[in-house]
């Protein structure tokens, strides 16, 4: 893997839009067409995912856009890390756990304690890659209806 360039992006404008909606579509694929923006699911809009109130990365290979991912406010102490997306050529390379570990860097900066996030059934290798990297099972923190697995860390 080169290296990857990690930068401040917005989840609603330019390579962080196209990654976010290239991660929801995926979604729908994996998930028969759910919308996982809908109503009663845990909300990750511009709202959650932008400065002030969040954070959004893009991380470039060559200058080129390959992966996305934030973190969302929960609490004082705590931030749920939120629309984790790879594209699908660069995966397998350890991609996600380079833009985790950003993410995790971002929310410690930022003065975070713990962050928290979540997966569905139909992502086991999203669960297997939190628990290798510290993620315990902890109870469902933002009310997700489909997913499976719930996981915190202490940063």
């Amino acid at each position: 893997m080169s290296e990857i360039d990690f930068r401040d992006a917005v989840i609603d404008a330019g390579d962080g839009a196209l990654l976010e909606r290239a991660m929801v579509a995926e979604m729908a694929e994996l998930y028969d067409g759910f919308d996982i923006s809908s109503e009663g699911m845990p909300k990750a809009g511009p709202q959650e995912m932008n400065p002030p109130s969040g954070r959004f990365l893009v991380g470039y290979e060559d200058d080129r856009p390959i992966c996305c991912g934030g973190i969302k406010r929960l609490d004082d102490e705590s931030c749920e890390i939120k629309r984790m997306y790879v594209v699908p050529d660069a995966r397998g390379r350890g991609v996600a756990k380079a833009l985790l570990r950003a993410l995790e860097d971002r929310a410690r900066a930022a003065g975070y304690l713990y962050t928290k996030l979540d997966t569905g059934p139909r992502q086991a290798g999203a669960q297997r890659l939190y628990e290798s990297v510290g993620y315990a099972p902890t109870e469902n923190f933002n009310g997700n209806p489909v997913a499976v697995f719930f996981g915190a860390k202490r940063l």
